[in-house]
């Protein structure tokens, strides 16, 4: 189990202390997993624009990447989806899709994400995917999910593509869509609803699979091809060439930016995902230990001349589902893969690119979490304005670019949080010696001349002044009646020199005014460390600190 702190320093950790037992769970996941993959490997190398072989790579070395180097039991690596879309973005600002260059490029970017995913193991970072909010993770994707539809579109009409931005090319789709070709479209639809019911009726059925079967039979029945439907072509029978050359120092700054977002993206989306998938139920995850196994997969798909490999949530859960026990599952795949490939390399003639559009747009519209946005509209009130936000950012920017300042609106929605907490105003629990913030229309006790005020957030430099003004407001309100005030300090679990030399003044200018202050309930370690080292308990009194506010209360000065 990787669960214990021995196993993770072993070499494929989840096969250590294999059971026999599991042999014929991993054998049906493995089939499964090789089901889905081989149609979305395949499509979300055109997504990320290079050839289709390489998608196939990109799940042979994330697979064996993680197996090896990674701690989880069940998740499955390779291309994905989430991220392709944005490499895309970043790679076609420096070469032509589908060049060598492109693919060396390609092959660099995950070079470095990989290296930034292993330092990110090695520095133990597994908290940083924690930076992302639902609201803002739920936006941004709903935005990539955009950018996928919309840059399908014109395969699935059988028309051809333009490039500019994401508003240049809905508005050129929208405006040749009338000349549609009825064979792709046919095709593209068919597979997108084929695979929707397949999921529906049951996960574990490759509806994706059977759908590019089922289109590449009519192209052959049919002679498709000859009819405007555009085919994948013959997938070439041969190992991946070992081609990765040490990038140059103008390769790794034009690249760099978009391997930190890709990186951030991948340690987001693996945190996720492991949470979701854990090993040991009743264990505690190696998060980071599993970056390395991502980045372990990246950089051995950067050797194969492949593309940067993430964690998949639904692959993870097909294998999951499917009875999976360990690493070995994916690593059956590969080899069920690979004999796919040896035996109906040419068969892959006849699959029609709309096909794997299609599959592109399911996978699309599985990352568009209406479920979730729905949750945050009822539940979490203003916060649905930063998944608009969010979404907004991915659509209408460079896409790399959206991401980031994605990630910059999660940061700024987590500083407004505390910029800006909730400092409530308790009363007495009638009958109990319990302080509390009481609903509106409740009716609590209150002492006379005191006012007991909460703030709920660590009092920083960003909120400090919000405190001070929040406070004097409450004050105010009560009048000149009161003359004792106890801060609630459950909830203040930190104070930074800024805050504290705040709460200084308070105090000073307080007592300037005949009111005394006191702080009951500084529960927090790290916060009464801070109180002590930068003044504000000598400011205060050691004898203004109290356990509790009924305390606080007792002993106020008479």
């Amino acid at each position: 189990m990787a669960g214990t702190t021995g196993r993770r320093d072993w070499l494929f950790a989840s096969l250590h202390d294999y059971s026999p037992g599991w042999l014929s769970g991993d054998l049906i996941a493995a089939m499964t997993l090789a089901a889905i993959a081989i149609p979305e490997q395949l499509a979300t190398a055109r997504l990320a624009g290079v050839a289709p072989m390489a998608g196939l790579f990109a799940f042979a070395a994330g697979t064996f990447g993680f197996a090896a180097f990674g701690a989880n039991r069940f998740i499955s690596v390779g291309a994905d989806s989430t991220i392709a879309p944005i490499m895309a973005g970043a790679l076609v600002a420096l070469a032509v899709p589908g060049s060598v260059q492109y693919a060396g490029m390609a092959a660099t970017l995950a070079l470095l994400v990989g290296l930034v995913l292993l330092l990110a193991r090695i520095a133990r970072m597994g908290w940083i995917a924690d930076l992302l909010s639902i609201p803002v993770t739920t936006g941004f994707l709903a935005g990539i999910s955009i950018h996928i539809i919309v840059g399908q579109l014109p395969s699935i009409l059988g028309i051809e593509a333009i490039h500019g931005s994401l508003v240049e090319q809905f508005a050129d789709v929208v405006g040749r869509a009338r000349h549609f070709r009825a064979g792709p479209l046919a095709i593209g639809l068919g597979v997108l609803v084929l695979s929707q019911i397949a999921e529906r009726v049951n996960p574990r059925i490759p509806g994706a699979l059977i759908g590019l079967v089922a289109g590449a039979l009519a192209v052959k029945l049919f002679a498709l091809d000859r009819h405007g439907v555009a085919v994948l072509g013959a997938l070439p029978i041969a190992p991946p060439a070992l081609m990765l050359a040490l990038p140059s120092w103008d390769d790794v700054t034009q690249l760099l930016p978009a391997a930190l977002i890709v990186a951030l993206v991948c340690m987001m989306q693996t945190a996720a995902v492991a949470r979701s998938f854990p090993s040991d139920p009743g264990g505690i995850e190696d998060v980071s230990r599993d970056f390395a196994g991502v980045g372990a997969g990246c950089i051995l798909a950067a050797v194969f001349g492949a593309f940067a490999v993430n964690a998949s949530p639904p692959r993870t859960a097909a294998v999951h589902e499917s009875g999976g026990r360990s690493q070995l599952s994916g690593l059956f795949a590969i080899a069920i893969v690979a004999a796919i490939v040896l035996v109906a390399a040419r068969a892959f003639t006849y699959v029609p690119e709309a096909a794997l559009s299609g599959v592109l747009v399911f996978v699309a519209m599985r990352i568009f979490r209406v479920a979730i946005m729905r949750q945050i509209y009822r539940k979490g009130e203003w916060e649905i304005l930063v998944v608009a936000g969010s979404a907004a950012l991915v659509v209408f920017l460079p896409i790399e670019t959206g991401v980031t300042m994605s990630v910059v609106l999660s940061l700024l929605h987590s500083v407004y949080v505390i910029a800006r907490p909730d400092i409530t105003e308790l009363a007495r629990v009638p009958g109990t010696t319990i302080w509390w913030a009481l609903a509106k229309g409740e009716t609590g006790e209150r002492e006379p001349g005191v006012l007991v005020i909460a703030p709920s957030a660590p009092i920083y430099f960003v909120n400090a002044s919000y405190l001070r003004a929040r406070l004097m407001d409450a004050l105010a309100a009560k009048g000149e009646s009161c003359r004792y005030v106890v801060l609630e300090a459950h909830g203040i679990i930190d104070i930074d020199f800024t805050g504290s030399q705040t709460l200084q003044q308070i105090i000073a200018e307080l007592r300037g005014h005949g009111i005394d202050l006191a702080v009951a309930r500084m529960s927090s370690e790290r916060a009464e460390q801070a109180a002590k080292q930068t003044g504000l308990i000598d400011a205060l009194g050691a004898d203004h600190v109290f356990r509790s506010v009924e305390e606080a209360i007792r002993k106020r000065p008479a």
